[in-house]
């Protein structure tokens, strides 16, 4: 009963969130505000929308590609077009259900490739920690080319006013203890949450170490590399589109792909999140908020129909393509 309800919560409560975060903005609108959204959806280059969306159906592919480095070692060869269907099931499933993608995808590839779903799911786990590496390296990246900027807005503000001079790097030196006892509690402790942590850890070295002895490791980091650019670059064709957002500088580009990213993961596929996300940062670059706002909504519409569009697409090809199932 208990896992029952974790399990329902943990479907509804990111939908939800979506949703309260629409309508909290949405609620505050006036007449005015909704011309001038509307406006901007009607203005909108969609010429740089539909090279967004090509750029992201070829970093879907290089990833369907990607994935069969970490299965050839366990005698699994897919077809290009199985790898690619499955993959783009389980971005559809994501939409719907955080987290249901990556089983929807070793599902249909389990079926369909006759393989065993344990093992496919475990190479998801290289996968996974490969992204988030590049993810976490952009973060720091990000956080060094807009230090100044975010060290002023922070001071600007009435806690940073108050946290200004020693006391600030007082501040540092507790949360560096804090870190520091974390991880010995983490090390060491036998409560059951600090074991399922330890766990975690233990599955992302496990797939490091997994990318360091793959035979085609080269091949596998190329083409991680190339899906982040392309990611990257999909949004930043995407900022010609509107008038207003044309003159950010490529280190805004970034500041808001790495807070897109990050509101990806807090509601499902980043609804009324990821809006609100690029709102918030084009902010910091004169752009106005509903401007900004109604960007973000354009850029996360277009993802939503690529990877419904090609989801619902994939569900139907695939049985076609697999007429003559393997034994």
């Amino acid at each position: 009963m208990k896992r029952s309800i974790v399990s329902i919560l943990k479907v509804v409560l990111p939908i939800a969130l979506g949703i309260f975060l629409i309508w909290i903005v949405a609620r505050k609108f006036t007449p005015k505000d909704i011309n001038e959204i509307k406006g901007s959806f009607e203005k909108a280059n969609y010429g740089w929308i539909f090279l967004c969306i090509f750029l992201g159906i070829l970093s879907h592919a290089s990833r369907a590609w990607r994935w069969k480095y970490t299965l050839e070692p366990l005698g699994i060869k897919p077809t290009f077009y199985n790898s690619f269907f499955s993959v783009m099931i389980g971005y559809f499933a994501n939409m719907a259900i955080p987290r249901l993608g990556e089983v929807s995808r070793c599902a249909v590839m389990a079926k369909y490739e006759k393989a065993p779903f344990d093992k496919l799911f475990g190479t998801v786990i290289a996968e996974r920690v490969a992204d988030m590496l590049i993810l976490l390296t952009l973060i720091i990246t990000v956080l060094f080319m807009q230090f100044d900027t975010l060290k002023e807005l922070f001071f600007n503000t009435s806690i940073g006013q108050k946290l200004s001079g020693p006391l600030f790097y007082i501040l540092i030196a507790v949360f560096l203890l804090l870190g520091l006892f974390l991880f010995k509690l983490i090390k060491n402790s036998s409560l059951p949450f600090f074991e399922k942590i330890r766990q975690l850890l233990g599955g992302v070295f496990e797939g490091i170490r997994s990318i360091i002895n793959m035979k085609q490791r080269v091949a596998f980091l190329f083409h991680t590399l190339f899906i982040w650019s392309m990611y990257l670059l999909m949004l930043w064709v995407a900022f010609f589109s509107l008038e207003e957002t044309s003159q950010i500088p490529f280190s805004g580009v970034m500041s808001c792909f790495v807070m897109g990213g990050i509101t990806i993961a807090a509601t499902n596929g980043g609804l009324g999140a990821y809006p609100l996300g690029i709102q918030s940062v084009l902010l910091l670059y004169g752009v106005t908020a509903n401007a900004g706002y109604a960007f973000g909504w354009i850029v996360w519409t277009a993802q939503a129909i690529m990877l419904v569009g090609l989801g619902i697409l994939s569900l139907i090809l695939v049985p076609l393509f697999n007429k003559n199932p393997k034994a």
